[in-house]
């Protein structure tokens, strides 16, 4: 399937002399952006849930904590309900982070003359680079990686991008390595290494993107006043968010309310279960689908380990939970093409597989 444009109709070559302004405003509303989220959120988020340890604790079906409680004898329509709105909740701040962010590093690399360079893998690098800081979830990330889709970067910058964020926070794998065997923490670090290494360069050679992508660019008059920079960086930021929200804001919608009604089909004795190859796909399969946010595929990979559910399921659950989810698939889908959301699924799916199986024969 061919990949989808989704840029801005500013295709006029950058002015080198006027262009400093608006980067330098962009920048700013970037760094401001970021730095409030950083500091007032989610690095003392994590930084909570790492020093809580082996006492770290998630009372949500999908979230640490819940607006509305949960019990199993409720209708199940009540369950998606109160699941839902659970989820919203629990999100609301980064995916506000992200929704504003987004649309910023849209504005801020449509003023750049380029945004990819001829190597795969540099752009991969590029990529991982960039989602590594960001602190973001794979729900909260998917916003972010439209926006840097439409500015002209490369599909493999923008999945390792997506990849890098949740799994590779480097409190996010302080977590993991605090928590789980040396043997499962490896396990889970080699498959977000497949990921980003070996299939994002794979899937992007086979991806045909739109040369209206590539040639992305703003026009800047030679000579421009700040009072001129400021009102066109506003326009510029304005477009750059509706081209963002007008796909993200109602996947992420759909996304609460559909990973509200898998979680809440599953019986709570599925993964009491004895350990068999089917399970092992089961379980991966349905991580890989369930939008959770940062931090908790951790989280709930120790709390089953802890209440005595098999290690391969506990791999199986490491490897494919949180890295990816039926949200940023469908952005994915709806930004890049659904044919490169399919492969992520499906190459997650099977990575959870091998990784369950192999704990399986290590225990």
């Amino acid at each position: 399937m061919a990949a989808q444009s989704v840029t801005l109709n500013m295709n006029v070559p950058l002015s080198s002399a006027g262009v400093w302004r608006r980067r330098v405003l962009t920048v700013v509303v970037m760094a401001v952006i970021a730095g409030i989220f950083w500091v007032d959120s989610r690095y003392p988020a994590l930084m909570k849930r790492y020093h809580a340890g082996t006492q770290i604790k998630a009372t949500g079906a999908l979230t640490f904590g819940t607006v509305y409680s949960i019990d199993p004898s409720m209708p199940y329509a009540t369950r998606v309900w109160r699941t839902t709105v659970n989820w919203l909740d629990a999100n609301r701040v980064g995916m506000t982070f992200s929704f504003l962010f987004g649309p910023a590093a849209l504005a801020f690399l449509g003023t750049l003359r380029k945004r990819r360079t001829s190597s795969l893998y540099l752009n991969t690098l590029l990529g991982t680079l960039t989602g590594v800081p960001l602190g973001v979830c794979s729900n909260c990330i998917a916003p972010i990686a439209r926006g840097f889709y439409a500015s002209g970067m490369s599909s493999e910058s923008v999945l390792a991008a997506m990849f890098a964020s949740p799994a590779l926070n480097i409190v996010v794998l302080a977590m993991t390595f605090t928590l789980f065997p040396l043997s499962l923490a490896l396990l889970k670090l080699a498959t977000v290494a497949f990921l980003i290494l070996v299939f994002v360069p794979a899937i992007s050679r086979r991806t045909a993107e739109p040369a209206a992508v590539m040639n992305f660019a703003i026009d800047v008059p030679v000579s421009e006043s700040w009072g001129q920079a400021v009102r066109a960086t506003a326009v510029s930021y304005l477009r750059s968010f509706w081209t963002v929200f007008r796909v993200a804001f109602p996947l992420m919608i759909l996304a609460a309310v559909l990973g509200a009604m898998a979680i809440e089909l599953i019986p709570q004795s599925t993964l009491a279960r004895p350990v068999s190859i089917l399970g092992i796909v089961v379980v991966a399969a349905i991580s890989a689908f369930l939008p959770v946010p940062m931090a908790f595929d951790v989280a709930i990979a120790y709390i089953v380990m802890t209440h005595g559910v098999p290690i391969p399921y506990v791999a199986a659950i490491l490897c494919t939970l949180g890295i990816i989810s039926v949200y940023s698939l469908s952005v994915v889908g709806k930004t890049i093409s659904w044919r490169v959301a399919a492969a992520t699924y499906g190459v997650v799916v099977v990575l959870g597989i091998l990784a369950g199986l192999i704990a399986r024969g290590l225990a």
